[in-house]
């Protein structure tokens, strides 16, 4: 069975792991009211998912 040769410290473990961070969210630009948006979210400003009202908005 493959066995590490050398302990992983925990800052260069910690560092690989915090890599995700850099990288900005993908937007989407909402159907409704063509606000970006997070993807598979509901739109915060008008409160649409797929084409359906879930939250009313103000």
């Amino acid at each position: 069975m493959a066995v590490p040769k050398r302990k992983i410290s925990k800052s260069r473990r910690n560092n690989r792991l915090a890599q995700w961070k850099l990288r900005k969210p993908g937007l989407a630009e909402c159907p409704q009211c063509h606000e970006l948006m997070m993807p598979h979210r509901i739109c915060k400003s008008c409160g649409y998912y797929k084409g359906k009202e879930i939250l009313k908005a103000e």
